[in-house]
């Protein structure tokens, strides 16, 4: 079955994850993807944790969940003939997408002037840690430091602690999702104009993006907004509970913010009795007795497995959650059941678990492929869409254009 985006062709020249994560998510949604990468080392994603199987280095497991449905050319930016080849391809293709450091493309001589001039109807997608403009621009940016001055470490930890980085990497993951969104966008206006355009997202400015509603609270708190930690602020009770066996993870989140989730979660905890208690009757007082809510909740937590308090309390309607770590999400039942979890193989790896598609499309579902080995196709796209022969390709890799 064709996917929803198989028109839509990118040359992905991204690395490491933020701007991957854009192009994965289009390739899965059916987009043809060619990701270029420099002959030898390619994508440094590739050796980011990669190991040793069998005598030989594999590519890691963080690149192969970044790319995978992709195809796979090398091509040497840096050399006046690969200029060319790359200037050659561009007319075949819709989007050129890359998030290298801030002058690097314009180093190579490949900036969006330059590209937008050999074929002016291209989209130029990029993502900078700064963005391309103001006083930062010219600084370097990981996924944490987008965290950082994005404003959302402020927002993160325990009241009384320092700043929190999220073991989550939303600086550029989360980044990678607003691209996609925004060469979506981008698109489908050429649809109507036939002009092509620059995308642009800064990493600092995506996070500042996911964090608003935390930032926003200085309505109400003033500046800096505290951190609260697991508490949601003034709602009680929101927090993370210990079970059994009390493991680093043995944990179940409630949130229980309305009156009618109040009365249910007392019902569940066997104290049907405190419904009309007056301690309970309003956030303010909850608040206030929030030592004595707590108390009841972590009693009855202690005499269950996060799974079977998870259970329990959404049996009665209590909204909740276990805290899965890394081997619950890979082995849960129910990310199993909607193929969350899929097994794909790889050509030196073998079979390997990798998240799916988070993205539903009935009319186009995900078929998943596994991330290319480095140049796997360059002789199939430049054969196919620059007409080059084998002597000519046999050319290219003496002179180690690919």
């Amino acid at each position: 079955m064709p996917g929803a985006l198989e028109r839509i062709r990118i040359l992905d020249l991204t690395q490491y994850e933020a701007g991957t994560s854009a192009t994965q998510l289009l390739a899965w949604l059916g987009a043809d993807v060619v990701k270029v990468e420099p002959p030898g080392m390619g994508d440094p994603g590739r050796g980011l944790g990669a190991r040793v199987i069998g005598e030989k280095l594999v590519d890691s497991m963080y690149f192969l969940n970044l790319n995978g449905n992709k195809r796979a050319i090398t091509l040497d930016l840096k050399s006046e003939r690969g200029k060319e080849l790359f200037l050659q391809l561009l007319p075949h293709f819709d989007v050129v997408a890359e998030n290298y450091a801030y002058g690097v493309m314009e180093s190579f001589g490949l900036g969006y002037d330059r590209l937008r001039e050999a074929h002016p109807p291209i989209i130029y997608a990029t993502v900078k840690g700064f963005g391309t403009t103001g006083p930062y621009a010219h600084y370097k940016s990981f996924d944490m430091i987008a965290q950082a001055t994005g404003g959302s470490m402020s927002i993160t930890g325990e009241a009384d602690g320092p700043p929190i980085r999220s073991g989550v990497t939303y600086g550029d993951t989360g980044t990678g999702v607003h691209l996609a969104v925004g060469i979506l966008a981008a698109y489908i206006q050429r649809l109507e104009t036939g002009e092509g355009q620059h995308v642009e997202v800064s990493m600092q400015e995506a996070i500042a993006n996911i964090a608003r509603i935390g930032l926003n609270q200085r309505e109400f708190f003033g500046d800096p907004v505290p951190r609260q930690g697991n508490d949601l602020r003034g709602l009680t009770p929101t927090n993370a509970y210990p079970t059994k066996p009390f493991g680093p993870n043995d944990y179940v989140y409630i949130s229980g913010v309305s009156g009618r989730m109040i009365e249910s979660l007392m019902v569940c905890l066997g104290h049907p009795e405190l419904i009309d208690d007056p301690r309970l009757q309003s956030g303010p007082s909850r608040r206030h007795n929030a030592d004595w809510l707590h108390g009841l909740i972590n009693e009855w937590m202690a005499t269950r497995t996060k799974w079977e308090a998870m259970a329990e309390l959404q049996e009665f309607g209590v909204p909740c959650g276990a805290v899965f770590d890394s081997g619950d999400i890979f082995s849960n039942e129910h990310f199993h059941a909607r193929g969350m979890v899929r097994e794909v193989e790889h050509p030196t790896r073998g079979l390997v678990q990798l998240l799916g598609n988070p993205v539903r499309l009935s009319a186009s579902p995900t078929e998943f492929e596994a991330a290319p080995l480095l140049g796997r196709d360059t002789d199939e796209v430049l054969r196919a869409e620059l007409g080059l022969d084998d002597a000519a390709l046999e050319g290219l890799r003496e002179h180690r254009v690919i």
